[in-house]
């Protein structure tokens, strides 16, 4: 199994506010649907609660909680390690938020799925953890510009681990 990060930060490696999305990018939401559609997600229960429909359609859905099962549509599991076991037969699998997520997978994460924004926010308080070039190298890079619907230029790379 692999496990991939999947994230839109920004140059400040912000990932959220207030438990939203800092970025609204319709192209990063295309992509992310891409990617983990067919293929096992896991959260936090934080960002399973900003999630507007509740889980996410054609995907399996994990929820991490130590403390509740209120999560309709997906899995619980109390720690990553748990999880992880239960998706030992997978292909791939995206862990995608929050913070405290974010940072207990990295050690663990194969490949990094990162759509980087060209721009700090006035306000942050969920950040995605460094991405140190010791430990990463780019597999993939695409920059797009602004346009009607995409008021910053941002980047979709791809990281992988190196050996």
């Amino acid at each position: 199994m692999k496990l991939a990060l999947i994230a839109a930060i920004a140059e400040n490696n912000a990932i959220g506010f207030e438990n939203k999305l800092i970025y609204w990018l319709p192209n990063d939401l295309k992509r992310f649907k891409a990617l983990t559609t067919g293929h096992t997600i896991i959260m936090g229960s934080n960002t399973f609660r900003s999630l507007p429909k509740g889980a996410l359609p054609n995907r399996r859905n994990i929820v991490l909680s130590r403390k509740e099962n209120g999560f309709p549509g997906a899995e619980t599991f109390r720690s990553l390690e748990e999880a992880l076991a239960g998706c030992a037969n997978e292909e791939i699998v995206y862990i995608i938020g929050g913070e405290r997520l974010y940072r207990a997978a990295m050690p663990m994460a194969d490949i990094l799925c990162l759509t980087e924004i060209h721009d700090t926010p006035a306000n942050a308080d969920a950040f995605f953890p460094e991405v140190s070039n010791e430990e990463w190298s780019i597999a993939e890079k695409e920059t797009f510009a602004t346009d009607e619907k995409h008021a910053y230029t941002y980047s979709f790379t791809t990281y992988i681990r190196k050996k």
